[in-house]
């Protein structure tokens, strides 16, 4: 009856001997076609199954309106495919009845009474518009129409009940879900659209669960009109079971909602945490490049003085530069909290602070190496200057060495030999360090690695002192050869 209940017959009434009379829809209709078969050869409709396998009584259904499309005569009941196939194919092409079997479904040992029931009301249906038939079908009709309406509401129900339940079970299922998108537009998007379900998609859910209940009360009430039982709908469908699902439905709305607001706040904090990330880590970025930049430089200087200056210049950029490794750690636990949390763009949160570590660590090398070249400029810059200030004492020792007074007496040259004994002494005291600064300045020279200085020009100044030294030894054995010779001569004039 499912199929049939999908088709409406309409005022099938059966004229009778014993005048007219209501039957049930299957009855009326099973008169109506023994009324309308009646007399033709090898056809007796007793039923909707066996009655019918031979094709004979679907080919009489038609000639009997419409003689003129089929030449019974020429049937026979032994060739029972080819009267099937006859009568389906002059009811499709002609009458325009759709072929709802095939042969194979009625030429069979047990046919199905529905499906033969379906078609031949698909008959009736076509033959009742030839109003052929009007006054003698319209008791059976009234019979049919009743039954088939109640029968097509209670399916009705049915099948709308189990829908709404269904969805109701389904979006439950959805709504429980908590697997939100990780970033703050996927989440924004979810919240649309779980708007968007409660405006546009519930809405005609809850009318549908409104006209349910006023569906089953109007079954009830025509089925207690009619003195029939009373249809009591079964499998959790009654409208107690759908409240309670509503019910159910209402509270997973609520914990949806709940959690969607509070994933909305916590991805909206990672988005904050994010910017103050993005925001610092510019920052630490230039500050640290420029800082590269300035100690990558070498322009210490070309005399003690400015080397002084820059060493004094770098120990501030190394005291600012330990200040601001609390700024770097600071921004890699901004980090560390966005990894925490399963920020959706961590990769790129995690390589730009890994991109910053790694230049910090660099420009810590880099302070560390500059400060090793400038102690080792200093140094130099340190022996030159003592190179400077030697020079300056032999020049001083030379001028007193070029003196022209030898004495012009006895006593007075031999206390210029005591004194020349002196400078004798401290010209040899410079001799050592003459020779330590030598040694110590070569070393930069020879140096295979870092050299503060050209080499050639570190030799040169070398040379210069040594020669300086021996200018100045030659000069100091010179004046004292001169005042022995002074003493001898005055000695001898003494005598």
């Amino acid at each position: 009856w499912t199929i049939i209940l999908r088709f409406q017959i309409q005022d099938i009434v059966v004229q009778t001997q014993e005048g007219r009379e209501t039957r049930s829809a299957k009855d009326a209709l099973l008169l109506w076609c023994q009324m309308k078969t009646a007399g033709y050869p090898q056809v007796n409709v007793t039923n909707f199954t066996s009655s019918w396998k031979d094709g004979l009584a679907f080919n009489a259904l038609i000639h009997k309106h419409r003689p003129d499309l089929i030449d019974f005569d020429k049937l026979k009941d032994s060739n029972a495919r080819h009267n099937l196939e006859h009568a389906f194919k002059v009811a499709e092409r002609q009458l325009g009845i759709i072929p709802l079997l095939d042969p194979e479904d009625v030429f069979t040992e047990n046919p199905d009474e529905k499906s033969i029931i379906t078609y031949v009301v698909a008959f009736y249906h076509y033959f009742s518009k030839m109003k052929v038939l009007a006054v003698e079908g319209k008791r059976v009709g009234k019979v049919i129409d009743h039954a088939i309406e109640t029968e097509k509401m209670i399916e009705k129900y049915s099948g709308l009940a189990t829908e709404l339940l269904t969805w109701i079970e389904q979006t439950i299922a959805v709504l429980n879900s908590r697997k939100f998108a990780n970033s703050l537009t996927g989440v924004q998007q979810q919240l649309q659209a779980f708007s968007t379900y409660r405006t546009v998609e519930k809405p005609p859910k809850f009318q549908e669960k409104g006209n349910l209940e006023v569906l089953l009360f109007t079954i009830q009430s025509r089925m207690r009109a009619n003195n029939q039982k009373v249809y009591t709908p079964h499998d959790g469908k009654l409208v107690s079971d759908i409240n309670r699902a509503w019910e159910s439905l209402e509270e997973a709305e609520y914990q949806r909602e709940l959690a969607l607001r509070n994933e909305l706040i916590r991805q909206e904090k990672l988005e904050q945490v994010a910017r103050r990330f993005d925001r610092k880590a510019a920052m630490r970025e230039t500050w640290l490049n420029e800082n590269q930049r300035l100690v990558a430089q070498d322009n210490f200087g070309y005399d003690l003085a400015a080397v002084e200056a820059a060493k004094k210049k770098h120990e501030a950029i190394e005291t600012d530069t330990a200040a601001y490794e609390e700024r770097v750690r600071a921004l890699e636990d901004l980090a560390q909290e966005l990894e925490k949390e399963n920020y959706h763009d961590q990769k790129r949160i995690t390589a730009r602070k890994d991109n910053i570590l790694r230049l910090w660590s660099y420009l810590q090398e880099l302070l560390r190496s500059r400060r090793q070249r400038l102690e080792a400029t200093l140094a130099l810059q340190k022996l030159f200057q003592d190179m400077l200030h030697s020079i300056d004492w032999m020049d001083e020792i030379k001028a007193h060495l070029l003196s022209a007074e030898f004495g012009k007496h006895l006593l007075e040259v031999e206390d210029l030999l005591q004194k020349h004994k002196l400078m004798e002494a401290d010209i040899a005291i410079q001799g050592d360090k003459v020779r330590a600064i030598t040694a110590a300045t070569l070393q930069f020279a020879e140096d295979k690695g870092y050299q503060p200085c050209d080499p050639q020009v570190i030799r040169d100044r070398v040379s210069h002192l040594e020669q300086c030294f021996e200018e100045l030894s030659n000069m100091a054995a010179g004046r004292k050869a001169q005042l022995q010779q002074s003493k001898r001569l005055w000695k001898f004039f003494w005598e």
